[in-house]
């Protein structure tokens, strides 16, 4: 049986490295970050990403998100793997995903798999929602 979580998260820290690579107006840089989760998933996480950044502003992340917390009353940790970009620099041509990282889950969360995107509202903030199955 899927299941369903939805709920926004805030980010408490945005740990930009300087640029590792830079070239033809494209930049690589590693960053650290911070979330707490609310809704259907209370905790908080740690996110390592590697960022692209255009002429045209942001245009893809790659990453690896570890989540704790409580997802609907199931206490434990799981991974997220992020894909995220946008065609244009626009925010309304962007795409976020997870995928929950098989094998990744622990105590009460141990078997999750699923997958899940991020939305980021008009005022900046953020919602995400996923879909998951417990084995």
């Amino acid at each position: 049986m899927t299941n369903r979580a939805a709920g926004t998260f805030d980010i408490d820290s945005w740990d930009a490295e300087k640029p590792y690579e830079e070239e033809n107006g494209v930049k690589l840089t590693r960053v650290r970050v911070g979330k707490t989760f609310h809704g259907d998933l209370v905790g908080a996480s740690t996110t390592e990403l590697i960022t692209v950044e255009t002429a045209a502003g942001p245009a893809a992340y790659v990453g690896i998100e570890t989540v704790r917390g409580i997802l609907h009353g199931r206490e434990g940790t799981f991974v997220l793997q992020h894909s995220a970009g946008n065609d244009d620099g626009t925010p309304e041509t962007q795409w976020l995903r997870w995928l929950i990282v098989p094998t990744s889950g622990t105590g009460e969360l141990a078997g999750i798999r699923g997958e899940g995107e991020i939305t980021v509202t008009p005022d900046g903030g953020h919602t995400w929602s996923i879909a998951y199955t417990l084995g």
